[in-house]
């Protein structure tokens, strides 16, 4: 029997959140033009742990998972995002591939906790990776060759932080996300320095003008604070398979914000490649519920 559907209030918080994290990689792209897309990832998490830490209470997990959470998640997963973003990709196209963290989660518990991969799953990522070859020929322009792996490398890292998650058995995982929001700035900073240099990370910090540090706010409070508060809540007061279905709108939310904010096109081979990817997502999503979510560490 499919969930019911969400209350309406629910279901408007839902879409809220989700157009929230579309419109999200938009911002991403216009705080990067300009700056190491390291700093921006750092101060991102730093806006997100201050001072959200004060009234947040500590998740109760080992200090392995908060930190590995911490890195998979500020380090590999935006810091890698945001340096795509800035080496080409664009916005739509990035919001997309980033779904993709759906099927490298399914593979790696397949592999380290022993679940099962259903024919249906099989499909979806097989459609999936095709249509990601496919924007791959489309490469230049909004696509490039180094912006691609690397979209790509950061869905690896969202997608062991979600096992981490499944590690903390049962953790608070809005504590979570704010706790390890603490581990991303430091790491984050220092790359930057090095790779842009520490006069261009001064720059940033001294020169930027009231527009740059409200898209840090957005992405910091409006993204990491409010969109997970919010989405936590939604999931504990619902249940995942009625919520968690709706992130499939958020690269919907995120290819409209481009195409009307950077003029982003989608010739022929590009919108079928999208959507084989988005369809790969939508039968991957639906295959997980036609076998139950276990495994041998159960």
């Amino acid at each position: 029997m499919p969930p019911a559907a969400l209350p309406p209030r629910s279901l408007l918080l839902a879409l809220l959140i989700t157009f929230l994290w579309g419109v999200n990689f938009v911002v991403i792209k216009w705080s990067v033009a300009g700056a190491s897309p390291l700093l921006v990832a750092a101060l991102r998490f730093a806006v997100a742990a201050f001072p959200a830490v004060l009234f947040v209470p500590r998740p109760r997990v080992s200090a392995p998972i908060l930190w590995g959470y911490g890195l998979a998640v500020g380090v590999v997963q935006f810091g890698l995002l945001y340096l795509a973003v800035q080496l080409g990709m664009s916005a739509g196209v990035a919001s997309l591939l980033m779904q993709t963290q759906a099927f490298f989660t399914a593979l790696l518990a397949a592999r380290f906790l022993g679940e099962r991969v259903t024919p249906p799953q099989m499909l979806g990522m097989t459609l999936a990776f095709g249509g990601m070859a496919l924007i791959g020929l489309t490469a230049g322009g909004d696509v490039t060759l180094a912006g691609l792996p690397l979209t790509l490398v950061a869905a690896l890292g969202w997608a062991v932080s979600n096992l981490l998650v499944r590690a903390s058995g049962g953790a608070n995982v809005f504590g979570l996300v704010i706790w390890s929001s603490l581990i991303a700035p430091l790491p984050l900073t220092l790359l930057a320095g090095l790779t842009s240099g520490w006069e261009a990370v001064a720059d940033t910090l001294t020169t930027s003008g009231p527009a740059f540090w409200a898209a840090v706010l957005f992405m910091g409070l409006g993204n990491t604070v409010l969109g997970f508060g919010v989405w936590s809540g939604l999931i504990q007061q619902h249940g995942a398979a009625r919520v968690a279905p709706l992130s499939l709108l958020v690269p919907v939310f995120g290819m409209l914000a481009s195409a009307a904010f950077y003029h982003e096109s989608f010739p022929p081979l590009k919108l079928l490649g999208a959507g084989l990817v988005l369809g790969g997502l939508v039968l991957h999503v639906r295959g997980s519920r036609l076998r139950p979510v276990r495994s041998s560490a159960d």
